[in-house]
């Protein structure tokens, strides 16, 4: 059974830094690729991060390239997104999710059958 639970979210002023956590139990990590998404109006979910299965690619949204880092580390189980330079915008739940094997696409989150709880993020002004 896969499990996803994230930590690390909090209150920050805008300008600030987080750095989310998701730890996984199963098997299934080291060879998953993963992504960190968050709700937005008009979608049910956005994209905000995703990684390959060996760490050695990594994908941003726009909103959020050259703030945030993407990372994964297998012998813990766990996939990190280090957020830097804080905006109000980036207020949101962010979810950790399992991308299914197979396809191309790191971005859409059809690609993500397994979710976490999400960790919640609020960056004020």
């Amino acid at each position: 059974q896969v499990q996803l639970v994230e930590s690390g979210g909090g209150l920050v002023q805008a300008g600030g830094s987080l750095r989310l956590s998701c730890a996984a139990s199963g098997r299934f990590f080291s060879n998953s690729a993963m992504g960190w998404f968050r709700p937005a109006p008009g979608q049910e979910r956005e994209f905000v991060a995703a990684i390959s299965w060996s760490g050695d690619r990594q994908y941003y949204a726009d909103s959020v390239k050259g703030r945030c880092t993407i990372s994964k580390d297998n012998a813990k189980n766990t996939v990190y997104l280090q957020m830097n330079s804080l905006k109000p915008e980036d207020t949101a739940d962010y979810y950790c999710a399992v991308k299914d094997y197979g396809g191309t696409n790191y971005y859409s989150q059809h690609q993500y059958p397994y979710w976490g709880q999400g960790t919640q993020v609020t960056v004020s002004s």
